[in-house]
């Protein structure tokens, strides 16, 4: 793993002495006295200022996956796809030592400031935000920008529009999971059945024939591991045929879908499953 080069900056003294003559009639009367060279010293550089809150992005979905960006803010009147909501400080001391910007103490910091940040700044209640296709992105210095003196972290939010592409922003989201109309366009929905082929997870704005209804916590095993396949799939069968039998036309005849959390979900923080039904 890379360490950080702790970066320090010094003032430089360089000059000579001038020894003078003493007065008195000596052959050292006529020497030249030697002039004090110039005071040389290092003006510390100050790092560049970190990103504005509130500024945005023309992103791709490539560079969201990424832990740092080079990306220039462009007009929020403007196509964009990144919306910065929070700008902060890393922690990068602990117990006086300093930590590489790469550490886990330090990588971990920015995901869940940021999932605060965003949750915050959409609105909504839990259930909605997971309902929604707007999630959180997350950028630090790099390496080489830390070991300058830069330890910010910034927190993006964004919106999926189909797998692997990003939704283009309006100009403010701020509050949008509080209102109908924001959680209608922004809301999560299927092209087909969960688990068949033609299956994609789109915006409930785009053309769609299945909608995220609910979510269902899922309990973990002994030490809060993931539960297994089959503990997960049980988990959410009765709440998703109950959701899905409510907003049906017909009590006794209707369809639902259920997505639990993988192991590797589980592993990232997703401790809940979906419900479906069609739309």
């Amino acid at each position: 793993m890379r360490r950080l080069l702790t970066a320090l900056l010094a003032l430089v003294l360089v000059g000579l002495l001038a020894l003078a003559g003493c007065s008195g009639g000596s052959d050292d009367d006529n020497a030249e006295t030697p002039t004090p060279s110039a005071t040389a010293s290092r003006t510390p550089v100050a790092p560049p200022e970190p990103p504005a809150e509130g500024a945005c992005y023309r992103l791709s979905w490539a560079e969201i996956m990424e832990p740092t960006t080079t990306a220039e803010p462009v007009s929020c009147k403007k196509p964009h796809t990144a919306r910065t909501v929070a700008v902060g400080e890393l922690d990068t001391v602990v117990d006086g030592h300093l930590l590489a910007i790469d550490s886990d103490h330090v990588r971990k910091q920015p995901p869940a400031r940021c999932a605060r940040a965003v949750d915050a700044y959409l609105g909504g209640s839990v259930e909605q935000r997971r309902l929604s296709m707007i999630t959180s992105a997350w950028f630090a210095p790099t390496v080489e920008a830390s070991d300058a003196g830069e330890q910010w972290y910034r927190c993006d939010v964004v919106a999926i529009a189909a797998p692997e592409r990003l939704a283009e922003l309006p100009s403010s989201l701020k509050g949008v999971l509080d209102s109908e109309a924001g959680r209608t366009r922004f809301g999560m929905c299927g092209t087909a059945q969960p688990g068949t082929p033609d299956f994609e997870r789109v915006q409930c704005a785009s053309r769609h024939s299945w909608q995220a209804t609910g979510t269902v916590e899922v309990k973990g095993a002994k030490g809060d591991k993931w539960p297994g396949k089959a503990a997960a799939e049980r988990a959410g069968a009765e709440r998703c045929k109950e959701l899905a039998r409510r907003g049906a036309s017909d009590a006794l005849n209707y369809k639902w879908g259920y997505e639990w959390p993988t192991a590797e979900q589980w592993k990232a923080g997703r401790r809940y499953g979906i419900c479906w039904a069609p739309a």
